[in-house]
This record gives structure tokens, sequence and C-alpha cells, in this order.
């Protein structure tokens, strides 16, 4: 059964879907330097706005974007949902911290002022456990959650999955949702990953890692230096392609196939022989019926990081001829961390739907040889492949294809 993509919601720091893709194709790049968290220096950042977002404010405007554009009215009580996130909700865990460390602050200054300045008071004493715990409904912020937020807004009776998978989640999150059309649990689903991933423990820890740019992001560049961290992410209409087709409705392309492997290696690290990520690949391929030189064009996954850029140039060069060519647009968006595959999935259905490919923002001197898209491409657009790999070895490739 063909599952096709019919409506498309993007934010990212460079806008909406349409904004996003001129900006793209212009060269343009929404990073800049911020200081959202005055415990630390300013940092280059891909902001949808001027401080940092609210996950469920995201997922809310990338959904009705969506909607709107499949053309669809509410409510969908069969409609799948399957939204990922590898962050999640942890900027607002981490606020309920901060608010039950100043609590519990409070409770000692005023139990010491209490010991020099006794107050007959009748309310039962609060305890330290109690004081660590603010009042709020911190269910609320369980990693499913958005995806329940969007169930209740169109209405959704049907499955709802909410992946976690690093890096990989955006693409694994479409395939989810084409395995629920394909087996009949419904003939639609909204599919893809939001990330609002700015937070000071994200802040912390990767610049603890060293992998965070200083200057600037450099896919592939020879002098690459880490990468930026950014928020944002797309969601998809997805459809039996009979439904879509009965309906009259727009089709960007076809999800052609998808493959899923994990290495089992290393906790932030892929292994270095490549052979899970060449799996996924081949998978891949496989379940779309198609063979290397059939690929017009190849989203990396780019993180401008010195291990990521080298193995994933070099799976390149072993599986695909060199004519194949190649962009990765994390020095225009950022890397919105899981729900970077689901950027790269939009941007590769605009491609086909413009006959154009998008240029590798921010490369000055390739460090591989390859054919990166240096500036916006004009060319035939058949068969996109874009490819995720997150930590703990995830690696996600899938395709998506012009409508036959």
């Amino acid at each position: 059964m063909d599952v096709v993509v019919t409506g498309i919601g993007v934010v990212s720091a460079l806008g909406n879907l349409e904004n996003s893709w001129k900006r793209l194709l212009a060269g343009d790049s929404g990073i800049e330097r911020y200081q959202p968290f005055l415990e630390f220096e300013p940092q280059l950042l891909a902001l949808v706005g001027t401080k940092p977002a609210d996950l469920i404010t995201l997922i809310r405007q990338v959904l009705a974007d969506a909607l709107q554009d499949a053309d669809l009215t509410l409510p969908l009580p069969d409609c799948g949902i399957v939204i990922g996130s590898s962050r999640g909700f942890q900027s607002n865990l981490e606020q309920l911290v901060r608010e039950g460390r100043r609590k519990k602050e409070e409770g000692r200054r005023k139990k010491e002022e209490g010991r020099k300045f006794p107050i007959a008071d009748s309310r039962s004493p609060i305890t330290d456990r109690q004081l660590l715990i603010p009042d709020s409904q911190f269910v609320d912020f369980l990693p499913h959650m958005g995806a329940i937020a969007a169930a209740r807004a169109i209405g959704s009776i049907g499955p709802v999955l909410a992946p976690m998978a690093a890096c990989a989640t955006g693409i694994q999150s479409i395939a989810r949702a084409v395995d629920l059309i394909r087996t009949g649990e419904c003939q639609q689903a909204i599919a893809g990953a939001v990330e609002a991933p700015i937070t000071p423990l994200t802040v912390a820890g990767f610049n603890r890692m060293g992998a965070l740019a200083k200057t600037g992001c450099y896919p592939f560049d020879e002098h690459r230096e880490g990468f930026v961290l950014g928020e944002g992410g797309a969601l998809f209409v997805l459809e039996s392609a009979e439904l879509a087709k009965r309906r009259g409705a727009k089709i960007y392309g076809r999800i052609s196939g998808f493959g899923l492997t994990n290495d089992a290696s290393h906790a932030n690290a892929p292994e270095l022989g490549g052979e899970s990520a060449i799996a996924a690949v081949n998978q891949c391929l496989k379940r779309s019926n198609l063979v290397a030189v059939d690929l017009d064009f190849i989203h990396a996954h780019g993180t401008a990081t010195d291990l990521n850029d080298r193995h994933e140039a070099l799976l390149i060069q072993k599986l695909f001829h060199r004519g194949v060519a190649v962009s990765s647009t994390k020095g225009a968006t950022g890397h919105t961390l899981g729900a970077s595959g689901a950027l790269g999935v939009a941007f590769c259905l605009m491609g086909i739907k413009h006959q154009m490919l998008p240029p590798c923002t921010g490369m000055n001197k390739p460090g591989f040889e390859l054919d990166f898209v240096r500036t916006a491409r004009a060319t035939l657009v058949r068969n996109t492949l874009c490819l995720s790999f997150g930590f703990g070895g995830q690696n996600a490739a899938i395709v998506l294809s012009g409508d036959r």
C-alpha cells in the first residue's frame, strides 16, 4: 500500500514551511548569538523567536499548519498520532526543579527566622519532601503528553505513539505512522517530531561534551567545530494513497521505504565500521524497491561534528555513486535533535515539489570528496534519501519519492 504526504507543517529558526524553504534556497541562516540563561556566556543558537520556545506551543503551531495544508476539517476521530521528541518537556521539568529548590530555600530561611523570633503557628509543618515538589501537575510533562495534546486538539480517539530515539526520532515517528496505515489501524496519521531543547541542562551537557560550535555551524567543512542547538520541528499528514486520491488531496510525495537499526556499541559515538548504519540504508533501499543509482539527493544528518561528518561521508562514499547530490541544512536551522530528521523530510519533499536542492549552508571548504550542493540547484528530483544518526547508535534512513 502506498502511503503519501498530503500536508506539511514546519517551524524553524527560518520561519514556517514556505519561509524556511525560501531562506534555505537563499543560503540564509537562522543561527544567532543569544544569552537566554544568565549563568552561561552568550551562545550560538537557532531560536524560533527571541527566547526559548515552549514545546506545546510549537506542536500546536505546526499541527495547525499541517492540517490547513492538507485541507482537513476537524474532528478527525480515526486519525493516528505519532509525534516524537527526544527532549520532550525537559524545560518544564527543569523549571519544576528550580521552583522546588527556591521553595526549599525559602522554607529553610523561614525556619531559621522562626528559631530567632518564635511565632505561634497552628498550621501543619511543611516537610522537606513537600518543598521539593512544587504545586504543579507534573504529569502534564510526561514524555507522551505532546502527542496526547495533538490527539485532543483534533478529536482523535485513534492510536497515539510518542517515539524517543535521540536524533533518529523524527524518521522513526514517520516510519511508525506508515506502519499504522499499512496495517489498517488507520487511513490517516499525523506524524513527525518537535523539539524545544534550549534549556540550561542541555546547553551545559553539550558544552561539557565539547560538541557545541563557538563561531558557527559548518557541516562537512574541513574546519567544522561542532553543532548549534536549534528548536522547531515538522509534522506531516500521512494518508493511504487511495484515500488521498479519493478526496482530491494534493500530494507532495510517497514514503517509499525506511530502514531502522541500532549499533548497540556506544552511548554517544557511532560504531566506526558503520555496519549497522549501512544496514539501515540497505534496508531502506530494499523496501523502496530502489538501488543506489536511483537516488537524486541525500539530505545528510551533517551535524558539523568531527565524528558524525566523517562517519557519514564514508558511508555515502561507500554506498553511492560520486554524482549523487548531498546537503545538510543544519547550518541554517541549527541541530533540532529529535526533530532534525522530520525537518530533513520536509525539505526533501519541497525539493521534489519544486525540483530544487537546498545548499549545504555554512560549508566553506569541503572536507570530503562528495557532490555537495553549494548553492541552490535546479535539477531532476525523483527520489531523495534522508538520514539521521542518534546517540546510542540509532540509525534511521527514509526515502521520499515523487507521486507516481
